[in-house]
């Protein structure tokens, strides 16, 4: 990876912003906050497994990261499609993209499927019956979820049928004139650096969400999902995907605006818990909830994505080795934490300690064994390689051997 020559964007196509690969970073952990928290929520959450204890402080931190977590995910992963179009293709991306997203997902998602759904049967008894045992009649299906789902890798299921639709359709783009990719380009810069432009964006997604609980999108983890939640989602990429060749523009934008759109972000976020709040605990007294209550939670979807891009590029654009380091291992992380924070989860239900303290045990627990599992069983290992492309020597403190050292 090297290292970028203009402070908020790359020198040439090659060059990857430092900023966006410490965000997946970041984004991917929130991963494991936002899995051990749904498990205390006092509304229902789309999972089976539930601690006996709840707090609406752990509703709030749901709710919070749910509103830019996947969207910044989706947004950050349309620009890298884009810069590997730009540099190697549309064939030489979709070969990319099949190796790093198809492949582990091929490969892992059985051994994963089926320790989630163990670690599930665990948590589920002990939450039942106080002891360790596993009885399928304890869970109780989710409406609208399958029994053989993507789980928690359905973003990167998602994520291929994308880049195998960006593929497909990239000859099109060739037929669109210069002059009208131009005009076409300057509308989308326009439509994402102005507050009503983005607000606009929401709008669609408020209409998507109508038929959702509270008008707000959950993934259903289907192989085939909901024709609104590829629309959903999709928007997102494509914005991405338009980003990357506005960056110009935009990732000089963003950093600058970033404290204002995070701000609108948190009046929204905070009318949208008044309005939930509202409805949850008298039901029917907000008209049109689903839509409403959508539209709002959009708005800052849109606010927050941006302005944490923005933050992020402002903040975070060189590299260091912690960082760095963290983002190679953050694919794993993401690939494991789900079985992880149930079976933590799972022992420590029915210990006397409050939601925080659960919390932050089962946090650092699956932080801890998930970063101690990528550097003894992964980073080093063809495992690795699959992975981030690069098989990374094998250290210790006073040991070194060297490993083969495999092209990105």
């Amino acid at each position: 990876m090297t290292h970028t020559h203009s402070p908020h964007l790359p020198h040439t196509p090659a060059e990857r912003l430092h900023a966006l690969d410490n965000l997946r970073a970041v984004m991917m952990w929130l991963g494991i906050v936002l899995h051990v928290t749904m498990v205390y929520t006092v509304r229902p959450m789309p999972v089976p497994w539930q601690d006996t204890i709840s707090s609406e402080g752990a509703d709030a931190v749901v709710g919070i990261i749910h509103a830019f977590r996947m969207p910044t995910f989706f947004i950050v992963a349309g620009f890298f499609v884009a810069l590997l179009m730009q540099m190697r293709g549309a064939k030489g991306m979709l070969k990319n993209r099949v190796a790093r997203l198809g492949a582990p997902f091929a490969l892992l998602w059985p051994f994963l499927f089926v320790a989630t759904s163990l670690c599930v049967l665990l948590f589920v008894h002990r939450a039942a019956r106080g002891t360790w045992g596993m009885d399928a009649s304890l869970v109780v299906p989710i409406p609208g979820h399958p029994q053989i789902a993507t789980i928690h890798l359905w973003f990167i299921w998602m994520l291929m049928w994308f880049c195998v639709a960006t593929f497909a359709l990239a000859p099109l783009a060739r037929v669109v004139s210069t002059h009208w990719r131009q005009r076409l380009g300057r509308a989308f810069a326009w439509v994402a650096s102005s507050t009503f432009g983005l607000a606009a964006l929401a709008l669609p997604l408020a209409l998507l969400g109508l038929g959702y609980v509270g008008g707000f999108m959950t993934s259903s983890g289907a192989f085939v999902p909901p024709l609104a939640e590829c629309l959903h989602n999709g928007l997102f990429y494509a914005f991405g995907l338009a980003l990357y060749h506005q960056r110009g523009v935009l990732l000089a934008h963003y950093p600058r605006r970033w404290l204002p759109y995070v701000a609108l972000g948190w009046v929204l976020i905070t009318l949208s818990g008044g309005v939930v709040k509202t409805e949850f605990e008298q039901p029917g007294s907000v008209p049109h909830f689903a839509f409403y209550s959508g539209l709002i939670y959009n708005l800052c979807t849109w606010f927050w994505s941006v302005g944490i891009i923005g933050l992020f590029t402002r903040t975070m654009q060189r590299s260091n080795a912690v960082l760095r380091y963290l983002s190679q291992a953050s694919y794993w992380v993401y690939l494991i934490h789900l079985p992880l924070t149930i079976i933590f989860g799972a022992m420590l239900v029915g210990e006397p300690l409050s939601v925080l303290s659960k919390s932050l045990i089962n946090i650092t627990a699956t932080t801890a064994v998930a970063l101690l599992s990528y550097h003894l069983l992964v980073r080093s290992t063809w495992l690795g390689a699959l992975l981030t492309g690069t098989r990374h020597p094998f250290t210790l403190p006073g040991l070194r051997v060297t490993g083969a050292q495999a092209a990105t």
